[in-house]
This record gives C-alpha cells, sequence and structure tokens, in this order.
C-alpha cells in the first residue's frame, strides 16, 4: 500500500492509525469531517488506493460519504465504526464498502485487511461484459448498450452469477444457493420470478438469457 485516505474525527484515532501505517511504509491523508470527505470523493479519489471510513461524522455520515464515492470510484472502502447493530452492519455493506470493522481493533488486523483488499483490487477486474449487457460489481451498476439500468439487488445478484459463468447451463438450485444462501428452505420456482423480472429489466438484451427446459439458464452474448 502507498497512501491511503482516512476519513475520522477522532483525531487519537487517526494519530494511532497514521502512525502505525507509516511504519509500514504507507502514507495516510486524513481528514475529519464529512463534507471534506465528499469534496474529495468527487474530486481526487485517483490519489488513494484504499479509503478507511468512520459513520458518525459532522455535516455528512459515513454511509452517505460511501455512496458517493461508489458513483465514482471502485475503489475499495472499509468502515472503521462503534456502530455494531447488525443492521448498520447490513447497511453499510448495502452501500457498497468492502469490509466493514468495529472498533476497538488491532491495528495488526486492520493494516492485514488493507492490504489484501488493496492487492485483490489491483488483480480484480470488477466489469463484466457480454453481449449488450456490462455489470460494474464495485459500483453496482448495469448497463445495456451504455445506458445505465437501476436493477434490484436479488436481480442483480443472479445477472453478476450468470456473466461469471457465461455460456454456462445454470440450474436453479445452484442459483438458490448462490443468490439466497444454502439455508433457503422455499420454492425454487422463485427464481423462474426473478429471472422474469430480470429479462424484463435489461429490455432489449432480455433475450441474452436463454432457458433449457428441464435444466435451467444460461447467459449468451446473442
Amino acid at each position: 500500500m502507498k497512501k491511503i485516505l482516512l476519513i475520522e474525527d477522532d483525531l487519537k484515532i487517526c494519530e494511532v492509525i497514521e502512525k502505525y501505517f507509516s511504519n509500514k511504509g504507507t502514507e495516510i491523508f486524513s481528514v475529519h469531517n464529512g463534507s471534506e470527505a465528499l469534496e474529495i470523493a468527487g474530486s481526487c479519489l485517483g490519489n488513494y488506493e484504499l479509503v478507511l471510513l468512520d459513520i458518525m461524522l459532522p455535516y455528512a455520515d459515513g454511509f452517505a460519504i460511501c455512496r458517493e464515492i461508489r458513483k465514482k470510484s471502485d475503489i475499495p472502502v472499509v468502515f472503521i465504526t462503534a456502530r455494531a447493530r447488525e443492521e448498520d452492519i447490513l447497511y453499510g455493506y448495502g452501500t457498497g464498502c468492502d469490509d466493514y470493522i468495529i472498533k476497538p481493533f488491532l491495528l495488526s488486523a486492520l493494516y492485514a485487511k488493507c492490504d489484501a483488499l488493496v492487492r485483490r483490487s489491483k488483480k480484480t477486474d470488477s466489469i463484466l461484459e457480454c453481449g449488450d449487457i456490462k455489470l460494474d460489481t464495485r459500483r453496482l451498476v448495469c448497463s445495456v448498450n451504455n445506458n445505465e439500468t437501476e436493477l434490484p439487488k436479488k436481480e442483480f445478484e443472479i445477472l453478476k452469477y450468470l456473466m461469471e459463468h457465461q455460456n454456462c447451463v445454470i440450474d436453479r438450485n445452484t442459483i438458490l444457493d448462490r443468490v439466497w444462501g444454502y439455508d433457503w428452505f422455499g420454492n425454487d420456482r422463485v427464481v423462474d420470478n426473478h429471472i422474469k423480472k430480470l429479462r424484463k429489466a435489461l429490455g432489449s438484451a432480455g433475450g441474452q438469457i436463454k432457458t433449457l427446459i428441464g435444466r435451467g439458464y444460461k447467459l449468451t452474448e446473442r
């Protein structure tokens, strides 16, 4: 890691993070309120490799900042926060963060997670393409013929899995396991309903999702 943006209003926490990361050869640039963070998110995220982001900040909270970052960049974002409620954690991931770390934390563990995320982000292509469909898996944006198309969460996850396995026949149970989870006990026909909605949302590209009767679904370029 070379340079990290730290968005945190607790100056003592900033100091200890800056010292530890600097000793590891990483440069930290800190801002201490939401308005400064939003300004950076809108203009100069390209200077950084990762964002460490508190949630409870003056002027704008971390959730809003994370959403703004995701409009502009696929840079890794890690929440560091005292908010430990399950709904906050789930909401944090819903805004597009890559990890959610609850205070207090071990500096060594924080550094290791950040290092792994930066290395992974350099290796992983966040853009999936198939025919007229393009999926940005970090910004959570779907485009058809370069026009953004809004997809609900389940439809997005189904499409992502199909795009990761282009030209492969995927049965309903596999889609259920990957999208709904292994503890799902509902009817597998729920997949058909969501595929129908997905095709409609994709418009002209909906026909790229093929139905193979008795076998499952396949995504093709045409």
